[in-house]
């Protein structure tokens, strides 16, 4: 799995992050191997078509949100069906993703990457509104309540969380009680926040051809 996700880094010429604080260390394969995997990574790279840069920029934030085809593609189609009803149809796309259960939980620090919150929120470690959610796809919204279950908080995964937590930033349209680990969706995602590693509108492109 590690070496999965690593390659899809090199793959795809960007580091993204799927590996949580394995990334920001040495061992990162984008540090040792910053090139293609495969005998020919090392070689000149060939010049990308429209259509391969289209691909690449799509892959990319597929990959960074740890999403299937499908579903990303159907985040895509439901943006663009709004087109001449949203002002920005980037920043109402990075909205969608963001707002993700399984991404504000990697969002608030509760878990080390995106895959990981998304099999905290499966077995069922997590309440909104005081009601379980185990859907990795909830959409969060604005005023929300999200708090860890009582029985959870001890559990391995969950292992020094709160010191953890302390060294953390979290994102502006969150909010957090680092010693009761309870939060709250405050806001909306922004895409100058988020800054993510992709053309949104070449992403978009891709999916109107």
């Amino acid at each position: 799995m590690i070496k999965n996700k690593c390659k899809a880094c090199r793959r795809l010429g960007q580091k993204l992050f799927l590996k949580g604080e394995r990334c920001l260390s040495p061992k990162c394969a984008m540090v040792k191997r910053a090139y293609p995997p495969g005998l020919a990574g090392k070689r000149r790279k060939r010049r990308l078509s429209d259509y391969g840069k289209a691909l690449r920029e799509k892959q990319r934030l597929r990959s960074w949100y740890g999403l299937s085809e499908r579903q990303f593609k159907k985040y895509v189609k439901e943006v663009l069906s709004k087109r001449g009803k949203v002002e920005n149809l980037a920043e109402e796309f990075i909205k969608k993703l963001e707002k993700r259960l399984d991404n504000v939980i990697f969002r608030l620090g509760f878990s080390k990457s995106r895959s990981q919150a998304r099999q905290l929120v499966l077995h069922g470690y997590f309440l909104i509104n005081k009601k379980p959610i185990t859907m990795p796809s909830y959409e969060v919204k604005k005023g929300d309540a999200i708090a860890i279950k009582e029985g959870k908080k001890r559990k391995t995964a969950l292992k020094d969380l709160s010191a953890t937590l302390k060294k953390k930033q979290v994102a502006s349209w969150l909010k957090i009680d680092k010693d009761k680990l309870e939060a709250e969706l405050t806001g909306e995602p922004s895409l100058g926040e988020v800054l993510p590693p992709a053309e949104i509108p070449t992403i978009f492109e891709y999916y109107s051809r």
